[in-house]
């Protein structure tokens, strides 16, 4: 038997696993999504941006080319690293948190992680995995927050045979390389994973669970980072903060002008006489002589410096004027920059402290619909990388077949509005379908095909579930009412029908049905019948009173007596003999048999065989 390795080589060597899931149905797990994004070797035409792929072409050990997975993982360094300086910005890191946090809300059972399956052991097995071992509840909002930070995030699986996973690493994606190869012979894609520093270290795809935002076909085979867009407008807003923060430091302070009337100096001891009245009026800056320090006591800034102007003439005076600092008119340009960037980032301003007024609402995605949009698309990754994580679980217990793919994974909705809106648009469409009943203008099936979207075979199913829920909902109603279940004694109690027979007579009441042939009434062609030649039942009475018919052994005849009540002939007999002086043994001995013979030693008495009916 093929090890456990083998074996799951085989289940992820095609990258996309296909189980038949009931009865001409197939099942498609795409757990490196090639379905939508395809794989490197297609994305290498479109390099625009980065220059991740082909576009380098500088020399690598003078073979005269390039090493295309060097310089991709060194463009990959170099946005990590714009990355970690955007994560020290105070709205970049806020981002961050609320994509984590709208992404692993609890629903209203407390569980961040819904299982769907129609399988127990399968429930059981999974919610043991994700809860117990993996530990979502704690451990899932730091691996969402790194994979919309790098746009990539690597789990490395310990498998164990019959077990399944032990226990799951996180490894930084600065140390983690993907490589998929193609091979020609057989048309598949080989993926693994291999240690930056470490290359003789490789994991295959079944032991890596490589979350990754695949949103660009230019990063391939790695994602794009949730702050890729704003990556730019985040270096235009650093740039113009600094530059802000210089303007305002060198043209904020006041400056002085000092104008100085040099009267009737000669204009060659001008400048002497303004360097005497300068250095008379400041301080200029002073340097110790045993630490060779500057005293700090002076200022050191020449910007800072005020203005001497000498000045003559009659009516010259020496003045002083104040210069007023700047004042920075460059707010506009830093919010427009900073607007650019939220909306690369695609967060609500109001969220982030930048409106007012948000007071009443619950989540988020109640304020920004599109938000709750964006969280669906990173909860729909993260739900892919999970399911993967899920099959080789089951895989390695030694499920298979359809068991692989029996399940659902739900990440809890950051919004109600969509639960909402589906709820408004189903009363809708009810209240339309009863409106449409009522009027009688169309039938249930053009309702049922044309309103509610079913095939023929979906509404007849649910006309059956109806008539089921309806029989379920009776039962209850004799459980809880009558204390009678209807499944066990086979009968009913306290429902109109068995209501209106109790005010019925017993002729009128209908019998149960105890099973058997079912009883026949009068048919077309008898004697009895309203058209037959006996329908009074007269040659059935004429019968009944033939005397020939008196003699035979239990024959049927009737008598009437002084009641005028019809009675049998045995009756008949009996009677007229009580009557007779002769009571004995000839009462008894009164049959309608013929008589035995007189052999017989128990003729005419108590043991005679003949009075046994």
């Amino acid at each position: 038997m093929p090890t456990l390795r083998k074996r799951l080589q085989n289940l992820f060597a095609t990258n996309v696993i296909v189980r038949a899931y009931g009865k001409d149905k197939l099942r498609v797990v795409d757990t490196n999504r090639l379905q939508g994004v395809g794989n490197l070797n297609q994305a290498k035409v479109a390099d625009r941006y980065t220059r991740m792929h082909g576009a380098n072409k500088h020399m690598v050990g003078g073979m005269g080319g390039y090493d295309s997975n060097y310089y991709m993982h060194q463009n990959r360094m170099q946005l990590y690293a714009d990355y970690e300086m955007m994560d020290r910005d105070p709205i970049i890191s806020s981002a961050l948190d609320i994509y984590s946090d709208e992404s692993t809300l609890a629903d209203q059972f407390g569980d961040i992680l819904t299982i769907k399956t129609d399988k127990s052991n399968v429930q059981k097995i999974l919610y043991n995995l994700f809860y117990d071992v993996l530990n979502i509840e704690f451990n899932l909002w730091t691996w969402i927050r790194n994979m919309v930070k790098y746009g990539d995030f690597f789990l490395k699986l310990d498998i164990a045979e019959e077990i399944g996973i032990l226990n799951v690493r996180p490894i930084s994606a600065y140390e983690v390389e993907r490589f998929e190869e193609y091979d020609e012979a057989t048309g598949e894609y080989k993926i693994q994973f291999r240690h930056v520093g470490s290359p003789n270290i490789t994991y295959d795809v079944f032991e890596m669970a490589h979350f990754r935002m695949l949103s660009d076909s230019n990063f391939l085979p790695y994602g794009r980072s949730m702050l890729e867009g704003a990556r730019k407008e985040f270096q235009k807003l650093m740039m113009m903060e600094d530059a802000m923060l210089i303007h305002r430091i060198m043209r904020a302070p006041e400056k002085r002008i000092f104008k100085i009337d040099i009267g009737n100096i000669p204009p060659n001891e001008v400048d002497s006489f303004m360097e005497t009245i300068i250095n008379k009026m400041k301080k200029i800056p002073h340097i110790d002589q045993q630490t060779g320090n500057y005293n700090l006591k002076f200022n050191l800034n020449n910007m800072l410096e005020d203005y001497y102007l000498p000045v003559r003439g009659g009516n010259s005076t020496t003045s002083i004027d104040t210069l007023p600092g700047m004042t920075f008119t460059g707010m506009d340009d830093i919010n427009y920059v900073k607007d650019k960037m939220m909306a690369a980032l695609k967060i609500p301003k109001a969220f982030l402290g930048y409106d007012e007024g948000v007071e009443g609402k619950t989540t988020l995605a109640a304020m920004d619909i599109r938000f709750a949009r964006t969280i669906e698309r990173i909860q729909r990754i993260a739900i892919s990388e999970l399911t993967k994580i899920a099959i080789v679980h089951l895989y390695a217990q030694g499920f298979e077949g359809e068991d692989l793919v029996s399940f659902e994974l739900e990440l809890t909705a950051p919004s109600i509005i969509y639960d909402q809106q589906k709820v408004a648009l189903m009363n809708e469409k009810i209240t339309l379908a009863n409106a449409m009943k009522d009027s009688k203008l169309v039938s249930d099936r053009y309702i049922y095909e044309y309103i509610f979207n079913m095939s023929e075979e979906q509404w007849l199913q649910e006309r059956s579930d109806v008539v089921e829920d309806l029989k379920l909902r009776f039962r209850q109603n004799q459980i809880e009412q009558e204390g009678n279940d209807p499944t066990v004694t086979g009968i009913s109690y306290g429902t109109p029908h068995d209501l209106a027979t109790v005010h019925m007579s017993s002729n009128e009441v209908e019998k149960k049905d105890k099973g058997g042939r079912p009883k026949e009434g009068i048919k077309s062609g008898q004697h009895k019948n309203a058209f037959g030649w006996d329908p009074i039942g007269s040659k059935e009475l004429k019968q009944a009173f033939n005397p020939q018919n008196q003699q035979t052994s239990f024959q049927p005849d009737t008598r009437w007596n002084r009641n005028n009540r019809p009675v049998s002939a045995e009756a008949h007999d009996i009677l007229k003999h009580l009557k007779s002086k002769n009571k004995g043994v000839s009462i008894i001995t009164e049959s309608l048999k013929p008589k035995q013979t007189q052999d017989d030693s128990d003729t005419n008495t108590m043991l005679d065989e003949n009075n046994i009916l």
